[in-house]
């Protein structure tokens, strides 16, 4: 299978879901967003790294790389590779002297260790189409790469109830808005109603 290589390209925080952040993981050179939830720590394990901070003592994953670097193992990528009920799987691939393998992985701690190690993320085809949001802003292919931005708190637009009572135009329509306001997590609970709607 063909992999699609990923960049991160925003933390998103949700106001109404304590404790709810989204990691926006952009497609290199393309237009579809790979919005992945995430917990609270793995969301500041993930911020820590890409603000370059330097914590006192080591983190979990500061520790992990530490302790790889000292036995020579390289991660040399990570691979969201699988999607079940909503749950994202992914491997970590790496190598010592006389080995290469492959370690499965929770997907937020994998994106915790690439950030620090310095090393591409992919997917494929199958998991983006299925889980994938499209940009529909050729305007911004030409600009200058962003960095990750991490987003201040916003108030999602309505309940999931109210999702359900929408056309899928209007879903289509409040989809853009959200996106547009790079609220991820109200992104992820409109795309999974279309979702839904398009298998029934």
């Amino acid at each position: 299978m063909k992999k699609i290589e990923l960049e991160i390209v925003a933390l998103s925080h949700s106001i109404t879901q304590t404790h709810s952040y989204a990691v926006v993981l952009g497609e290199v050179n393309g237009l579809r967003r790979l919005p992945i939830v995430i917990g609270g720590f793995e969301a500041q394990a993930i911020a820590v790294a890409l603000e370059k901070m330097q914590p006192s003592r080591p983190l979990t994953h500061d520790l992990m790389k530490n302790f790889m670097t000292a036995f020579n193992i390289e991660l040399h990528e990570i691979i969201i590779s699988d999607l079940q009920e909503g749950i994202f799987y992914s491997k970590l691939v790496c190598s010592s002297d006389n080995d290469t393998i492959e370690i499965d992985s929770r997907t937020s701690d994998a994106l915790a260790l690439a950030v620090r190690f310095g090393c591409p993320v992919y997917t494929y085809e199958h998991i983006l189409e299925s889980a994938g949001i499209l940009m529909e802003d050729p305007g911004t292919t030409g600009k200058k790469k962003k960095s990750p931005s991490i987003s201040s708190p916003e108030e999602e637009a309505g309940s999931k109830g109210d999702l359900k009572s929408m056309s899928l135009e209007d879903l289509n329509t409040l989809l853009n808005e959200v996106l547009e306001q790079e609220d991820y997590i109200r992104a992820i609970a409109i795309r999974d109603e279309i979702n839904n709607r398009k298998k029934d």
